[in-house]
């Protein structure tokens, strides 16, 4: 029972102390999608130019999803036009360069690993982008498009179809601070806490295990800490294996990489942990209804091969510009709670977060939220439009 309650303890003293920023970055998301329709963003997409790829990575910074949903919504711009290269390097945006992990990176293992993350997701957009250019050919593309418009369902698809975005007349503020606005952005700011809290809660809860039970030796062991060549060599490759072993995806995997990293695991290694998010088991089901087996394989393959070389090249620019921290130092819980900048924010946060709560409420939410986990009756339904 001890060991049970240190393990809980570490796990909220991690979750107070990111609370406020997850509040932050939804509510970032929350309004930019407001004020941008999907159908607009899938017609900026229709090509996989440098320009368009630029595009979807901005798109996908300012429509921060959790995994499945940026996956679902993903193949939803794919079908409404977007190429299918545009279409993941925005899947890569939305759930890796997104505000809200950008902070809370900061909070629990320094700014640089902010820089880093920062820094190696182009990298990995850039090396996909390429790649693809070079194996996808035009019959496997058209194969792929006739999978994805069969209409097979993954997890939160209704989430991805749903269109909260603020139409009509006059400027985006204008739009925003109106009766709509306010409820388009209620509505958005509890569906996107819906889909992500789980695997908030499953990261939580599995760092502050870990954290509380394995000791630091058996990290140190794993990664090679007493052998910098070798530890730099295997944590890009290792990383990623650890993350689809974790089940957990996007920001969930944060707090277990405070872990890993002071339990010894490269720097590069934790970029490219971070960044497989996007290949756990469940979500490569899902890319197989989506997409069927051969894209899936690519994808894949592609993914994995380009997180190892982004967290390669991040370790080596680091390291040359010697923006590499010691490790052992990033904030895991062990620390108590204390009557400092972030019990403030926090609780800031949480009467922004009740405000919202309470317009979803009033505004038939609940009724969308069930539709959430399935497919709503239309792929154009705009909730507020």
């Amino acid at each position: 029972m001890h060991a049970v309650a240190e393990a809980l303890r570490m796990s909220g003293l991690m979750a107070w102390q990111i609370a406020w920023s997850l509040v932050l970055g939804f509510l970032l998301a929350s309004v930019v999608q407001a004020v941008v329709r999907r159908d607009a963003i899938s017609k900026a997409l229709g090509d996989d130019s440098p320009g368009a790829l630029v595009r979807a990575t901005g798109f996908g910074i300012a429509s921060s999803s959790c995994s499945y949903a940026a996956v679902a919504l993903a193949r939803s711009l794919f079908r409404k036009g977007a190429s299918f290269t545009a279409a993941m390097v925005f899947e890569i945006a939305s759930t890796n360069l997104v505000i809200e992990l950008g902070i809370i990176l900061a909070l629990l293992l320094g700014w640089r690993f902010t820089l880093a993350e920062f820094v190696g997701g182009p990298l990995i957009i850039i090396l996909v982008a390429v790649v693809f250019r070079i194996v996808l050919r035009g019959d496997m593309i058209r194969a792929a498009r006739t999978q994805a418009d069969k209409g097979a369902a993954g997890s939160m698809e209704g989430h991805a179809a749903m269109d909260m975005s603020v139409g009509g007349s006059g400027s985006m503020m204008s739009r925003l601070f109106s009766t709509k606005g306010f409820t388009s952005v209620s509505h958005i700011y509890v569906m996107e806490w819906a889909a992500i809290l789980r695997d908030i809660v499953i990261g939580l809860l599995i760092a502050g295990a870990v954290a509380a039970w394995i000791p630091t030796a058996f990290w140190q062991q794993l990664f090679l800490q007493h052998h910098p060549v070798g530890a730099a060599v295997l944590g890009p490759v290792v990383g990623p294996l650890i993350a689809i072993a974790a089940f957990v995806c996007s920001i969930g995997n944060v707090p277990l990489a405070a872990v890993l990293w002071n339990g010894g695991i490269s720097f590069g290694g934790v970029v490219s942990f971070l960044f497989a998010d996007l290949l756990i088991l469940p979500i490569i089901a899902i890319y197989r209804k989506y997409y069927g087996w051969a894209m899936t394989a690519r994808i894949v393959v592609i993914f994995y091969l380009s997180m190892v070389v982004a967290g390669y090249l991040v370790e080596l620019l680091f390291r040359g510009l010697r923006l590499i921290p010691p490790s052992g130092h990033a904030f895991t819980g062990t620390a108590g709670i204390s009557w400092n900048y972030t019990t403030w924010l926090n609780i800031i946060a949480a009467l922004i977060s009740m405000a919202l709560l309470f317009r979803f409420l009033r505004t038939k939410g609940i009724s969308m939220l069930r539709m959430m986990g399935g497919n709503p009756p239309s792929e154009d339904h705009h909730g507020h439009g």
